[in-house]
Formats: structure tokens, C-alpha cells, sequence
């Protein structure tokens, strides 16, 4: 099925358009460290002649444990967006936790991502959708691809059908997550594009006790199969060391890596139009 083409800023996503990079740290930690990875993995996608999107959190409100770091807050993360976009014209995402935060953000962001465990409140996803930003819906892990099509009827009835879907895995017991692919194809029978999370797909959901844990070894086979199977794009956390990283370290994936993944990304992509 065709799907619509959705543009964020000077990238578009969705079509015959080539897979999109959406990617950067899990959290805002500095300013320096944003504008750091941000040129980084630009240098790494333009090389590789793949789309890139550049984010991160500004705020990370669904933190399992009172403790956790939560970012710099929504007005000093913003500031630090509009940094990025500004200096090297990226469009920019990051996720809203409440509607106080959408006007500010919709201000800055290209794409307001609603995260998987906030997908079904509704007052959330209609504000959202009522800014015309393109909107990155995170399918929640407890729900099934079909049971999707209702929460995208909300943002679309609410005006706005500039929509992504993204797919992050499938809660599988207690503190774990499996992927099934078969819902890349469900969730494009919406008609909107496709984005695959590799990184928050092998998050271990409270596998640290007080924080998630994460088998991010996985990621670039997942990764590889999402982009044969079709998706439009890939999300992939980023980090320059992820081992010390104040959120989503076990599941986020080594800047130093990230090369080769692009690699194998447009390898694939190539051969899929080579089929064609």
C-alpha cells in the first residue's frame, strides 16, 4: 500500500523516499554534548547520503524511579533544539509528556513525538495534532498494531494528517520486549509512513530494578531486517558512551558504531530497489 509522504522540515519521509535516520542521545545531558552529537551523526548520515532528523529528550517525565535524570527541562531544552536547527539545519524531535508543553514545543519542534505509554490519552494526542507538526506516534508496547488505527483516527479527525507511526517492540513477560516485523506491514496499512525504534526495542523495561536495562547487541540485525522489510525509517538512540549515560545506556547504541549500521542500511536499500 502506498503511503503518504510526510515532510519534516527539508526531509521527507514515507513513499519512494529513502529510509530516514531518526537519531541522537535518549536525553539533552549539555548543550555541548547535543551540538557534539548532533554535527556527528550529520557527518555520519551525509556520508552515507542518508536523511537524517536529529533527537532528543528534553525532558524524560516516564521515569520509572524518582531519582533518574530527566533532562534540562522543557524552556532550557528547547533553546538547546533550536541551537541544532539553527546551526546545522536540522529538523528536530523530542517528545511531549503533557499539553502545557505543546505550544512551547511545537514552536521548535519539527516533529512532536507522543510517546508509547501516553498514546491513548486523548487530550494529549488531539493538542498535539491541533499544532499541524508532524506527529511521531510511539505504538504502546501493551497494545496489538490493529488496536493503532484508533489512535491514529484521533490525530487525523483532529485535523492533521501528518503522521508517523513508530514501532518499538511488544511487552513479552515481565521486563522484556520481542519485535514482531509483521507489524511493520499491519501498522503501513494506515497509510501513513513507518518508523521502526531498534534501540527502545531491546530496552529490558525495569530490568535494572530501578532503571530499565537493554541488550543494545541486537540492535543492528534488527535493524537490517526492519529496513528489508520495509520500513521508512530507522530510530536508533545514539550516544558517544553509552555506558555512562544517565538514561537508556544499556539500549542505546555506540556512536562509534553507527557507521557501519548506515552502511548496511543503504546496502540493503539499494538491493531492495535493485528488485524493483
Amino acid at each position: 500500500m502506498a503511503t503518504k509522504v510526510v515532510k519534516a522540515g527539508n526531509v521527507k519521509i514515507g513513499g519512494n523516499n529513502p529510509v530516514v535516520l531518526i537519531a541522537g542521545p535518549c536525553v539533552i545531558e549539555s548543550e555541548k554534548h547535543v551540538l557534539y552529537m548532533a554535527q556527528a551523526i550529520k557527518t555520519i548520515a551525509q556520508r552515507e547520503k542518508i536523511p537524517f532528523i536529529f533527537k532528543s529528550s528534553y525532558d524524560k517525565a516516564n521515569r520509572l524511579s524518582l531519582d533518574s535524570y530527566r533532562g534540562p527541562g522543557l524552556r532550557k531544552g528547547l533553546d538547546i533544539l533550536a541551537r541544532v536547527k539553527d546551526r546545522f539545519g536540522l529538523p528536530v524531535l523530542s517528545d511531549v509528556h503533557c499539553r502545557e508543553q505543546i505550544y512551547a514545543a511545537s514552536k521548535v519542534l519539527d516533529v512532536i513525538q507522543i510517546p508509547a505509554l501516553l498514546s491513548r490519552q486523548t487530550d494529549l494526542m488531539v493538542e498535539a495534532a491541533r499544532t499541524g507538526r508532524v506527529i511521531n506516534i510511539k505504538k504502546p508496547q501493551f497494545l496489538a498494531p490493529w488496536d493503532m488505527k484508533n489512535i491514529v483516527e484521533k490525530v487525523k479527525r483532529s485535523g492533521n494528517d501528518n503522521i508517523l507511526i513508530t514501532e518499538r517492540g511488544t511487552a513479552f513477560g515481565y521486563n522484556n520486549l520481542v519485535s514482531d516485523l509483521r507489524s511493520l506491514a499491519i501498522l503501513e496499512e494506515f497509510g501513513y509512513p513507518v518508523i521502526y525504534d531498534a534501540t527502545h526495542s531491546v530496552q529490558l523495561p525495569g530490568g535494572r530494578g530501578r532503571s530499565s536495562g537493554g541488550a543494545r547487541e541486537f540492535v543492528p540485525a534488527l535493524t537490517r531486517a526492519a529496513v528489508a522489510f520495509g520500513c521508512a525509517g530507522i530510530f536508533l538512540e545514539v550516544h558517544d558512551n553509552p555506558d555512562k549515560a544517565p538514561c537508556d545506556g544499556p539500549n542505546m547504541i555506540d556512536l562509534k558504531t553507527l557507521e557501519q549500521t548506515l552502511k548496511e542500511i543503504r546496502k540493503i536499500e539499494k538491493g531492495l530497489h535493485e528488485k524493483k
